[in-house]
Parts: C-alpha cells; structure tokens; sequence
C-alpha cells in the first residue's frame, strides 16, 4: 500500500506542532514526519490557532507555555469549535507538576508529555490519540 500514492495521500494525517523552541519543532518533526503524517509547524500560539483553522488536523501537539495564546487557551479553542471535534491534542510542557497534568487532561487533552520526553513514547501517544 505504501507504494501506491493514490491509497498513501488518502490516508496522510496533518499534525501540527506548536512550539516556541526551534530544537524541539526540528525532534518532533523527525520523530513524527513520515508518509503518514503532513507535518506543519508554529512558532508561537497565534500562528498555531491559525494554522489550526487553516488545515483542520487531524493532530495538534501543543507546548503549554508559548508567545501569543497558550497550549491550554488553544486546546479549550479547540475543543470549543465544531469544526474540530475530530482533532486530537496531546500537551508538551516542562511542567511536570500533578496539578499541570490534571488541569490538561480535565481541559481536554488526549495525553500530557513533560519534556524530556522519548521519541519512542511520543509516537506510543500519537498512535493511542489517533487510534492506531
């Protein structure tokens, strides 16, 4: 199936990463970033919505502390707007404390990773939020 580009564009996933840090957009990227997925990338939280509203994703990784509107500000955005009910989030932060995990997960969150995180458990996250 790989070898037929028809069957393999049909099923391509956009995911977007939100993230102000350069080097964590760039790991991401080549952790996520393969035939399956369109990647698009945002350097801040108002290009993130942007591009949210542009691309409907299918899953958006978001940092929670970035320029412009925040991870969570984005998520309750998103889980407020019809158009986007299919849309998956899974939060990035540093903040690894309890409270910052329940306040994601109640906001709506599919899963929470603290950074640093592995490429191996990135990817186990994306599968279980996108049902793979």
């Amino acid at each position: 199936m790989r070898n037929n580009p028809t069957a393999s564009a049909r099923i391509r996933r956009t995911v977007i990463i939100a993230d102000d840090e350069p080097s964590l957009r760039i790991l991401v990227r080549a952790t996520v970033g393969t035939d399956d997925y369109n990647v698009v990338e945002a350097c801040d939280g108002d290009e993130a919505w942007s591009l949210i509203q542009e691309h409907r994703p299918s899953l958006v990784l978001l940092d929670v502390q970035m320029p412009g509107r925040t991870g969570l500000e984005i998520l309750h955005a998103i889980k407020s707007d019809p158009n986007l009910t299919a849309t998956r989030v899974i939060l990035l932060t540093a903040s690894a404390q309890e409270s910052d995990i329940r306040a994601g997960l109640v906001a709506g969150a599919d899963a929470y990773l603290t950074k640093p995180f592995s490429p191996r458990d990135l990817l186990s996250r994306l599968d279980e939020a996108l049902e793979l």
